[in-house]
């Protein structure tokens, strides 16, 4: 039976998937995508009903498609998918849906890797790792599966219909938790929330979005940090327009805030004595924020209205001020416990020398330890614009010429 050959093989047609085949095609190497649901499945499939995008249509995209709409809107999770499926059929990518990759190993004999997939054996000469970090949800071994109460991850979590009648605990408060237990709150439920460390910035200052001043004040440009201190758990929302979050507020309004979920004994379970530490911190982070956009008003001279509101902070409720350590689930009513606790990277199905001790990834931005081998779609790759649809697009062109460079040594021969 014949194997198919193929220069370049990448696994994933996310965002991270469609970029690199775009800048594939653009420097006229041969590649296949292989995605083993629909282009952007995670989009459809593994998001609440009522997402949208964390950043402004205007600055989240690719380079070569704007949004459809207006370019301040925060798109919903099904026009994301939709534009990536776009997108793709825009820049006409080699993508191939409902094909799972099982196994990559490196030949036996010449360069390349041995590929095998649900439609047979493929052989690459580069494989692009583009599976991105949402890969197998995270839910930490704390309570039972007997305890009696339903437990689920945020990327099971759709609506609040979809929960039996009770109190819910959400654990975790990054955009996912928070967003999840606003809504929850918002459709009448009692909802607790399980605060941890986190940084908080303005949805927008003085009638610019956060990405606007992470842009003009440079911090789009920091780099990569130690591995595994990339992933910093950011409270950030564009639901209902676009609003800055605020813990505080959301208690004044009937949220009962706790901190970090910890131990769990015969239906009680214990929370950390951090709340006030964790929120103190996500207000500095504001507030920090906030000091260094009006200096740079200031300093350039830009005619932005001030906005002394916005460094009103909500008040002390009872919840906050004292915090409770622990809560009987049972009487409190909780039939449901949602985890936002991230996701764990899967590459088990790469059986290559690209991982350290710990099975991270080994590389630098996203060119592997192991020749060939690429990362894409992965927090901090590059710098912090990595997680974003645009800071994506610009990982994918970096890896994409690493490539061609590549092809152009391996071309080039001596005159006679």
């Amino acid at each position: 039976m014949s194997v198919e050959k193929i220069h370049t093989l990448v696994v994933g047609a996310g965002q991270a998937g469609v970029a690199m085949s775009e800048h594939l095609n653009r420097n006229g190497i041969d590649h296949v995508v292989l995605e083993r649901g629909r282009i952007a499945e995670r989009w459809r499939s593994m998001r609440w009903d009522s997402l949208v995008a964390n950043g402004p249509a205007w600055h989240d995209r690719f380079p070569g498609l704007d949004f459809p709409g207006h370019p301040d809107a925060f798109v919903p999770k099904d026009g994301v998918a939709d534009y990536f499926e776009a997108y793709a059929g825009l820049h006409k990518a080699p993508i191939r849906c409902g094909v799972d990759v099982t196994k990559v190993e490196r030949l036996e004999s010449g360069p390349g890797f041995r590929v095998e997939t649900s439609e047979g054996v493929i052989e690459a000469l580069n494989v692009v790792a583009a599976t991105g970090p949402f890969q197998s949800p995270s839910i930490p071994a704390i309570v039972p599966a007997d305890a009696g109460v339903t437990q689920m991850h945020s990327s099971e979590y759709r609506n609040p219909s979809q929960l039996a009648e009770g109190a819910v605990l959400v654990v975790g408060a990054g955009s996912s938790g928070v967003q999840i237990a606003e809504e929850l709150m918002l459709s009448g439920r009692k909802v607790y929330l399980s605060v941890g460390p986190h940084d908080r910035p303005p949805r927008a200052y003085r009638g610019r979005d956060f990405v606007w001043w992470l842009g003009v004040l440079g911090k789009w440009d920091a780099q990569a940090q130690a591995p595994g201190s990339e992933h910093v758990t950011i409270a950030v929302s564009g639901a209902h327009g676009g609003k800055t979050i605020d813990f505080r507020r959301l208690a004044e309004q009937g949220m009962l805030l706790a901190g970090m979920t910890g131990t769990y004994r015969d239906g009680m379970l214990a929370f950390a004595d951090d709340l006030a530490r964790n929120l103190d911190r996500g207000d500095q982070n504001y507030l920090s924020l906030l000091d260094e956009a009006d200096a740079y008003v200031a300093r350039n001279g830009l005619d932005l209205a001030p906005e002394p509101q916005a460094r009103i902070l909500g008040p002390e409720v009872d919840c906050i001020t004292n915090p409770m350590r622990e809560l009987n689930l049972r009487d409190a009513g909780v039939t449901t416990i949602i985890w936002a606790t991230g996701f764990a990277s899967d590459y088990s199905w790469l059986k290559v020398n690209a991982f350290d001790e710990a099975g991270r990834p080994k590389h630098q931005r996203g060119i592997s330890a192991e020749k060939g081998i690429y990362f894409l779609g992965l927090p901090w790759l590059s710098g912090r614009g990595s997680s974003f649809i645009w800071g994506v697009w610009h990982d994918a062109k970096h890896v994409a010429d690493h490539i061609l460079i590549q092809d152009t040594y391996l071309a080039y021969a001596p005159q006679p």
